[in-house]
Order: C-alpha cells, then structure tokens, then sequence
C-alpha cells in the first residue's frame, strides 16, 4: 500500500449538541456508555492499519486532548502516532475559518510527509470502514480527490453535501446543503439523494496544490464541501465511493452511518445500540472498539427490600451501582448511582450521576457530574421542563454538566 498521512477533523464547536458541548468540543461527547464520538473513526483508522494520524482540534479541546493521551498514545519508537495539533494560526491569526483552512493552516505536516495519499476525515460519525478498501478503490480509479456517499431520504438533503454521478462512478455534480426541492435526487429514485460522509481521500501533491489556490482567493470560504470539491470536479477525476460495498470482518448487515450534529441524531444513535437487532455492533472481536476505560468495578444490581432492580434492553458501563431501580431501553457511562424505586426510561446517562429515591426519568440526557434529589420528575411535564432545562424539538431533555437538580439551595 502507498504511505499514508491521515488527519481528523476534531475542532468542531458542535453547537446544535449543546448543552453537551457547553465545556467540551463535540468529538470528546460521550458516546455509547464507554466511548466518546471521536472513537468511531480512530477506531476506523486503527483497525485498517493506518497509524499514522494527526488530530486537528480547536474549540474547548482540553477534554479530548486528555482522553487522546489515556486512550490513544502509540509507540514513539515507531513510524506511528496519534498526535493531537492545536489551531496553531500559522498561516494568520485566526481560527479555522472553514474545514479547508483548517488543513492548509498545518500544510506544513503535510509537506514535511513523504504520503502519497492523505485521508481527511470527520471526527463525529457514528459507523465503521475500512479505510483500506476505500483507498484500493481510489487508487484503482486513479483519482485525484474520492469521496464516500451513503444513500438517504430527500428530506435530509438540506443537513449534507449532495452528489451527482455518472455510470462509472465519476462525480459530475455537488451542491452543499442545497434546499430539498432543490436537491438532485438519484436516477431513478425520486425519494432518495447521494450524500457525501465527509471523509475524504487525496493524492497528496494535489491536495497540496488545490489548498494553495483555494487559500489566496479571498472570495472563497475554505470548506471542502462549498469551495475544493465543486472546483476540483471541473478539471480532475473525482470518484465516489459507494460505503455499502465496505465490508468489516465477521459483519453482514447493512451498512450503518449517522450524523450525530443534533440532540435528536446523538439520542437516536445511542438508541440504535440497544435495539434487539442493534443497527451498528461493538462486540465485533474482528473489530474491536478500544477506549480508554477507568479503573472502575464491574456494574452492581441490588435489591432493597419491595423494590427489585431491573434492567431489560440497556447498556451500563463499570462503576454502576443500581439498587432496587428500574433501567429501560437506557445507556449509562461510568459510575452511575440509581437509589430505590426510581425508574429510568429512553434515556442517556453520561456517567459519574447520582438519582435519588423514587425519581421518574423519561426520554432525557444527563451530562456528566449531576446528581438528583429524591422524588425529581424529568421528562414527563416538558413545559415544566423547559423553564429549567434544555429541552429539544422532539422533547429531548438535557440536563447539564455539574447540575444539581431538587435540592433546597
């Protein structure tokens, strides 16, 4: 295989997921009781061999920082790394200003490699790849620029790039984030649009160069999807590649792919881990999900006296210690405490929580650090809930990191 630089792009501010992202940058959000967003794709990474990866954060990185020390560090003795990269303002003081900037402001470490290919990917989709067939098909096309797409309703063609194509796999056509009755659908298909996952793959020199032309015009807005690749189309070969043909060891099931930009996706996503069927599986041992795991004991159940835990159809992680609660179609993270009587339903726990006695939770998230009085009801009165909390569209409520919730101030 061709050496290969990758960079992950992880400084997203993520303000549709706050209050998640009220202290930390989206891709260190919990995810899926022991992992956080950005595991999906190192995982990727990890498992296809390819270790060499430069992480670009931004916004609020202090948490992922320390979770890609714990977790991710590599052996320096060795042509691999994970390596996190600061929004340094190399090239001029100012953030990022779009995902291209964001590259062409650490062109540096790209220039210094000897890759010929390199991989930008996003940091904050929940699926699995292996990046390796999608990189033999880039070569196989000889293509300058290859863009993974996933099949999807119209009516979402307003949150994604959206793709036309030829018979060979050619991009012929790009419109980022067009209006729905303006998005070209697939032949053949009126109720369905090609749109991009936002992961790329370049060959190196052109990448290089198209940063260079994209970043000295002044009327561009620097972004992959708005800017380099309705550009590059035009005048070099620019491939789609299908995520349906990519095919995980010991994996048989329909390809799995979510966006988690809104409290709605990251709800449904963690939902989507406890269905009877689950739509994406971390109990691959071909695949294994690392993390960084805490030193925690295995998760407790107890009874008290005429309350009998019961937990049917939920995920929880080490450290939980449960007493005479029910948990229901729920995910908790680490260290979660659950006292007698209380009942917790379609919800998220972030981990490190304390829920009193008799308390009712229904369809909420709870970040991490929080801890609830006896007798508290959420998520079962959302007018009341919406003059305290944040609530969502589809009445998801969000507690925030660090509340206390029904205790006399």
């Amino acid at each position: 295989m061709a050496k290969v630089l990758s960079m992950i792009l992880a400084g997203g501010e993520g303000s549709r997921l706050y209050p998640l992202t009220q202290s930390r940058t989206k891709p260190s959000v919990p995810f899926g009781g022991s992992y956080r967003l950005i595991d999906c794709v190192l995982n990727n990474f990890v498992n296809s061999d390819l270790l060499r990866i430069y992480v670009l954060t931004q916004f609020k990185s202090q948490s992922l920082n320390d979770h890609l020390r714990k977790a991710w560090e590599l052996n320096s003795f060795t042509d691999t790394f994970i390596d996190a990269i600061p929004a340094q303002m190399n090239k001029g003081k100012h953030w990022y200003t779009g995902t291209a900037d964001a590259i062409y402001q650490n062109i540096q470490f790209i220039e210094a490699d000897e890759a010929e290919i390199v991989c930008i990917f996003g940091s904050d989709h929940i699926y699995k790849m292996d990046i390796r067939q999608k990189i033999e098909f880039h070569k196989k096309k000889k293509a300058t620029l290859t863009v993974s797409a996933i099949r999807l309703p119209k009516e979402q063609a307003y949150h994604f790039g959206i793709i036309e194509v030829d018979v060979n796999g050619r991009m012929i056509g790009f419109a980022e984030k067009p209006a729905v009755e303006d998005a070209k659908t697939i032949p053949g298909d009126p109720d369905h649009v090609l749109a991009s996952m936002g992961n790329y793959i370049f060959n190196s020199v052109a990448l290089q160069k198209e940063l260079i032309r994209d970043a000295e015009n002044e009327h561009s807005s620097h972004d992959f999807g708005k800017d380099i690749i309705p550009h590059l189309l035009k005048t070099e070969e620019v491939f789609v590649y299908d995520f349906t043909t990519n095919k995980i060891p010991n994996e048989d099931g329909e390809s799995y792919w979510r966006d988690v930009g809104t409290i709605e996706s990251y709800w449904e996503a963690n939902m989507d881990l406890i269905k009877a069927t689950p739509l994406i599986s971390f109990y691959n041992r071909a695949w294994p999900m690392h993390t960084y795991y805490p030193a925690l004991p295995a998760a407790n159940f107890q009874n008290h006296d005429d309350n009998t835990c019961s937990i049917r159809k939920s995920l929880i992680s080490d450290g939980a210690l449960i007493i005479g609660a029910t948990v229901e179609k729920s995910v908790l993270g680490f260290n979660c405490f659950l006292d007698e009587g209380t009942n917790v339903y379609q919800s998220v726990l972030l981990g490190d929580t304390k829920i009193g006695k008799n308390c009712e939770i229904t369809k909420t998230i709870i970040d991490k650090d929080v801890e609830i009085a006896d007798g508290v009801k959420i998520g079962i009165d959302l007018d009341n809930d919406r003059k305290r909390f944040t609530v969502s569209d589809e009445g998801i409520v969000v507690i925030p990191k660090g509340a206390r919730i029904g205790f006399n101030s």
